[in-house]
């Protein structure tokens, strides 16, 4: 007896905004404020040298969760297990459940920023669907029954309680630096640069401040004014139109899934 298909229908919606792209960083960096992270991070990414590597692995996942079918999900979730498993240190594994549910969080985190502060949720009200169904993702990761926050009420209380408990540590400073000033990537200076001022904007004031990211009034004024006129911008394209790619970026997602399957199937 097959099981029922699970209602994606707001996950994919959010996660096919293309905006939602611009809380990457902050996503990332609020992860690496938890220490055990930001040291499996340090001693398992090559971020120095391969920067681009986390942030396509993390898209290529999301996308076949939120878009592939079930199947294709579960068999990433099967394959992303068996390397976390290789993902252990001090204090530390990969598939401890509580890592999970907060790398999850700083995600789904993310989005919301972006739908409700920037983009001044276009499509209605969607944060406790869109909390219910992206709780999948930890689910495809092996996350036991229970583990994650239940509903938009208690998912409020969670990230209030760690995002005011967490303190960044020097390994975490050090994988921040590692991302927002990649000298493999200084070629896309000016990228890299807006990145910086996004990521840098987006991060809660306390977390700024613990990274040693300077900011300053002038700046968060600039930095909304942009976002204030680009969501503007932004809302008056036709939503099909602006989530047009998806098929594309399915099709990249999956082609990069199967020549990683293939090289670690080669190296084993």
């Amino acid at each position: 007896m097959t099981s029922p298909t699970r209602d994606r229908s707001v996950l994919q919606l959010l996660a096919a905004e293309p905006a939602v792209m611009l809380a990457a960083g902050r996503a990332l960096l609020l992860q690496v404020a938890h220490p055990k992270i930001a040291q499996g991070v340090a001693d398992h990414s090559d971020l120095r040298n391969r920067p681009l590597d986390r942030l396509f692995g993390t898209l290529d996942f999301l996308t076949i969760v939120a878009f592939g079918t079930e199947e294709e999900a579960e068999r990433m979730g099967r394959a992303i297990r068996r390397m976390h498993e290789r993902i252990i240190g001090p204090g530390y594994s990969g598939n401890d459940p509580d890592l999970q549910v907060w790398v999850n969080a700083t995600l789904i985190d993310a989005a919301l920023y972006v739908y409700e502060d920037i983009l001044r949720s276009p499509s209605g009200d969607l944060a406790a669907a869109y909390i219910d169904q992206a709780r999948y993702v930890a689910d495809v990761l092996g996350c036991p029954p229970g583990a994650q926050p239940a509903d938009i009420g208690a998912f409020r209380r969670y990230m209030e309680e760690m995002t005011t408990s967490l303190e960044v540590t020097d390994t975490g400073r050090e994988v921040m630096r590692a991302v927002l000033w990649s000298r493999k990537l200084r070629w896309l200076w000016p990228a890299l640069w807006f990145n910086r001022f996004v990521t840098t904007g987006l991060l809660p004031e306390r977390f700024r401040a613990q990274y040693g990211l300077p900011w300053s009034d002038r700046r968060d004024r600039v930095l909304w004014l942009l976002l204030r006129s680009g969501a503007f911008c932004y809302r008056l394209v036709p939503g099909r139109l602006r989530r047009a790619g998806i098929p594309l970026m399915v099709w990249a997602s999956r082609r990069r899934v199967a020549r990683r399957a293939r090289t670690y199937a080669a190296a084993k």
